[in-house]
């Protein structure tokens, strides 16, 4: 892809055009309440800029749908956003402030600037009410004005450009397949032309037909129409393929962010490693598929080192005392950063230890 290359907070990150940014979140934190809060998001940082893909990768419960509902501020309780700051730019470069949004100025701002593709498409659309009614009521609470024929002229351009025959908008969701309701929320978060869609799964349980047709259209629509989009799914595989950068996350935390082109063969975390050698190589040698032993750590507890240390087989004496930094490895087609002390000069010398690049296979 030739979309820009976003950045991410480190200590080498080299300043974004304040124009190509369009949002940058920082230091974003969120739990759960409970008897022992549940810190699912750890102090996640990144830089989205236009037009370009995102990735988001990792394991069931690791954060990613957390984190895709703190940027939207659809956090319902018990979780809450402890911490952190978000700014959108928008096309016409206005600074606006997420956090300090009241409810009636989200309302405007959510589906219009920024929107969201749901996990579920048959719990996101209404199963007793027409998918042409749906369309109508988005028109109807954003673009008032809109008449009832240029309503479901609407409606129908945007069908038909997700792949979808004009003449559905009668149809209920329950007469439509699971990949047809797929393409119908993503045409619906794309209704009101936003700057940034967030897609949280979009292609779960879907036979891999249907998902690579919907990512061809997503790709399709991107270029046609210029939305950046950040697209979360735990298909390493998949990222690698249509994201431009691709961020690694892992109990809550972001422990690698690379350009997705060079992950694929230059991954510096371990748990990277571990995620690429866990799903085959349709093109390339045949190799032994190996998982990642053991469960990810609880998140109600404060790790005292690096939350993976008593999973990775590299691990070493600072991994189980000091939390790793988030460090720009200062690699070509940058900003490259990863959390792990095996890439840290520090402790790396002092253990003798080797770096963990090249070490996939």
């Amino acid at each position: 892809m030739n979309a820009p290359a976003t950045g991410l907070t480190g200590p080498a990150e080299p300043a974004a055009g304040p124009r190509d940014v369009v949002l940058r979140a920082r230091d974003i934190r969120v739990e759960y309440d409970g008897e022992r809060p549940t810190r699912a998001v750890r102090g996640v940082s990144f830089e989205l800029r236009r037009g370009e893909v995102l990735g988001i990768a990792g394991e069931s419960g690791c954060g990613k749908s957390t984190l895709a509902y703190a940027l939207t501020r659809m956090l319902k309780a018990p979780a809450r956003m402890t911490g952190g700051s978000l700014t959108f730019r928008t096309r016409e470069g206005e600074e606006l402030d997420l956090l300090s949004l009241d409810d009636e100025e989200l309302r405007t701002f959510r589906w219009t600037r920024l929107s969201m593709v749901f996990q579920s498409a048959m719990n996101a659309l209404n199963p007793v009410t027409t998918i042409g009614r749906q369309f109508g009521d988005i028109f109807r609470a954003h673009r008032p004005d809109m008449g009832k024929d240029e309503r479901l002229s609407r409606t129908r351009a945007l069908l038909e450009m997700v792949g979808i025959d004009a003449g559905r908008t009668s149809s209920y969701p329950h007469e439509l397949s699971g990949g047809m309701r797929q393409r119908v929320v993503i045409a619906m978060a794309l209704a009101l032309e936003p700057e940034v869609v967030i897609m949280d799964e979009p292609t779960t349980a879907l036979d891999v037909v249907v998902q690579r047709e919907i990512l061809d259209e997503v790709e399709r629509l991107r270029e046609e129409l210029g939305f950046s989009v950040i697209f979360i799914t735990h298909d390493l595989g998949l990222l690698l393929e249509i994201s431009d950068r691709l961020a690694v996350m892992y109990a809550g935390e972001i422990i690698e962010y690379a350009p997705a082109e060079e992950l694929a063969t230059r991954a510096a975390h371990p748990y990277t490693q571990g995620l690429l050698r866990s799903f085959p190589d349709l093109t390339g040698v045949r190799r032994e598929l190996r998982g990642i032993p053991g469960s990810p750590p609880d998140l109600r507890a404060e790790p005292p080192g690096c939350a993976f240390a008593d999973r990775c087989e590299h691990a070493f004496d600072p991994c189980r005392s000091s939390a790793p930094r988030l460090l720009d490895l200062g690699r070509p087609g940058g900003p490259w950063t990863a959390a792990c002390h095996l890439n840290d000069p520090g402790h790396r010398s002092a253990a003798g230890a080797p770096t963990t690049e090249g070490r996939q296979s």
